[in-house]
């Protein structure tokens, strides 16, 4: 392994690899796994079902950045649950950054389309793994219950090939489209995403007071989903 792949295996400030709650997590995850693939493959599971996606109660603080703050809360979203993924990989010995891209999200809720005013979602997370020599996509954000919710097909993560959003649900509709890339990174890049939160999403605080599970449950019902 050569010292640009090593430097993704250190701990940093937000992806907390070193979080004794992130190594207990990690271990307890990919039980038997022994081989890197197999390693990275019980991980992105355990973060995408252990932990309800949930993009109503963000906390943008380094704090509430943090890869540990996941298992403190017992939630995510997009962000939080790939900078879990990437602390997990690390504390086994997995190299693994953490991505971001802009993305149109043709599937949300109303109360997020009236707080957002755009369907345009900036700094969607996703991780980055070192696997047999090469870097591959993993998005854990959505857990199963919710894609059953919307009709979506749930995002498989074998090891060897990228896992990112399906550009349309299983009826046929637009879900999400890739407008760009952002780059891999060692650690969260906190101050960037609150600069363009702030600027883009001035509404979203009020997000927090509401339920994303019952807006679901709603919509999704009155939709025969």
């Amino acid at each position: 392994m050569n010292t640009a792949v090593e430097e993704f295996l250190k701990p940093a400030p937000l992806v907390d690899s070193d979080h004794p709650e992130i190594l207990r997590f990690a271990h307890e995850a990919a039980g038997d796994a022994r081989d890197p693939q197999q390693k990275a493959v019980q991980l992105y599971y355990a973060v995408r079902d252990r932990f309800r996606y949930d993009p109503y109660a963000l906390d943008i603080s380094d704090d509430g950045l943090r890869a540990s703050s996941v298992l403190r809360v017992g939630h995510g979203w997009c962000v939080t649950k790939s900078a879990l993924l990437a602390a997990a990989c690390r504390a086994l010995g997995v190299p693994a950054k953490v991505g971001y891209a802009d993305v149109r999200n043709h599937l949300s809720t109303e109360r997020m389309r009236q707080t957002m005013k755009t369907d345009i979602f900036y700094w969607h997370g996703y991780t980055s793994i070192h696997l047999d020599g090469q870097w591959l996509k993993a998005t854990p954000a959505f857990n199963i219950e919710l894609c059953r919710r919307f009709a979506l097909q749930p995002l498989e993560f074998d090891g060897t090939a990228d896992s990112i959003y399906h550009p349309y649900d299983l009826s046929g509709n637009r879900h999400m489209e890739y407008l760009q890339l952002r780059g891999e990174m060692f650690d969260v890049p906190a101050a960037a995403i609150r600069a363009d939160f702030a600027l883009h999403y001035p509404l979203l605080g009020k997000m927090s007071q509401a339920s994303f599970e019952q807006d679901v449950k709603r919509e999704t019902s009155a939709a025969g989903t």
